[in-house]
């Protein structure tokens, strides 16, 4: 992941993240057929852009930082490959939300 930070730098209020892989196995091993498996929405922020101005030109920094994992809306988004990797760029009022680490 750090290769796509010196390759891609998001502008404004751009977000970049990597989904998480869809799970194609069952608990019990089944291999799932590719129409069952359910769509993928948690993703984590590769990079951040600098955010977005405001109406009075003040610089509203992005709610979300680099290694974070959010929650992203089933459709929008810009799909991107860099490094043979492929990642998707959403503005930051687009994420939905952010998952809290819990303490163990």
């Amino acid at each position: 992941m750090a290769r796509a930070l010196k390759s891609f730098i998001p502008l404004f209020d751009r977000v970049l993240v990597q989904k998480f892989a869809a799970e194609t196995t069952t608990k019990g091993g089944i291999m799932l057929p590719e129409k069952a498996v359910g769509k993928v929405l948690d993703a984590t922020v590769v990079a951040v852009g600098p955010g977005s101005r405001n109406s009075k030109g003040d610089l509203v920094a992005c709610s979300v930082k680099p290694g974070d994992r959010v929650l992203l809306p089933e459709f929008g988004g810009t799909k991107l490959k860099l490094e043979d990797q492929e990642y998707h760029l959403f503005r930051d009022g687009d994420i939905l939300g952010k998952f809290l680490e819990s303490d163990k």
